[in-house]
């Protein structure tokens, strides 16, 4: 995965693997949420970019314990939290910076 800032997709599965571990179906849904229904990833783009994460160790891959087939879900590293955490505060940042410079007419 390249430099900040990151894609719309890509910040919510980094926001969904942040409030827990969660397997390829889970992830859809929350991201989903997230966006009130705006944001609606197909299952290609989802694995697409789980790929990239995994291949950059922003996320990792393990078997859930309690699953009955072992199905694979995935998890923020510390890398993967770090990255996301600065992600928000650039945001942040250009929120203050844009609330700053939009002047708002009464008419």
């Amino acid at each position: 995965m390249g430099p900040l800032p990151i894609t719309e997709p890509v910040l919510l599965i980094l926001l969904s693997l942040a409030q827990q571990p969660r397997h390829g179906y889970a992830i859809l849904q929350d991201t989903k949420e997230m966006s009130g229904g705006r944001v609606r990833l197909s299952t290609g783009t989802l694995y697409g970019a789980l790929g990239r994460l995994l291949e950059g160790r922003w996320i990792e891959r393990f078997k859930e314990e309690d699953s009955p087939r072992g199905r694979q879900a995935y998890r923020l590293t510390s890398l993967g939290r770090r990255i996301l955490q600065m992600e928000v505060s650039r945001m942040k940042e250009l929120t203050r910076v844009a609330g700053l410079r939009v002047v708002r007419k009464e008419i």
